[in-house]
């Protein structure tokens, strides 16, 4: 396993968290602590963006 697949394998997993948290934000808490979630998930998808871009690179 190259540098290439951690990194794939890095940013597929960042995702599915990350569509956890922000899942979790709109259904099952539905107060203040919602947001907080959502925000965290899109968080996720901003790191899982900078892994996408860093393969090939590194």
């Amino acid at each position: 396993m190259n540098k290439n697949t951690v990194l794939a394998w890095a940013t597929w997993i960042m995702i599915i968290v990350g569509i956890g948290l922000i899942a979790m934000g709109a259904f099952r808490y539905t107060e203040v602590a919602g947001y907080g979630f959502a925000a965290v998930g899109i968080g996720f998808f901003a790191i899982a963006w900078v892994f996408n871009a860093l393969k090939g690179r590194v």
